[in-house]
């Protein structure tokens, strides 16, 4: 089995995804942090479908 590690702070996950729209990719932030370039797209892409339902929800 695979290792498993303890899921990051919504804080930091917050902070990578606002760190994406201010114009960093995923791929600079993964060299300077340790989630992979696909785990922050992923939380970019999770907070774009949140946005989406708050504002048409």
């Amino acid at each position: 089995m695979g290792k498993t590690r303890t899921p990051y702070p919504a804080e930091f996950r917050a902070q990578m995804v606002e760190l994406v729209k201010a114009g960093r990719t995923p791929q600079e932030l993964a060299r300077e942090f340790e989630p992979t370039a696909q785990t922050i797209t992923n939380w970019v892409a999770q907070a774009d479908r949140d946005v989406g339902c708050v504002m048409t929800g």
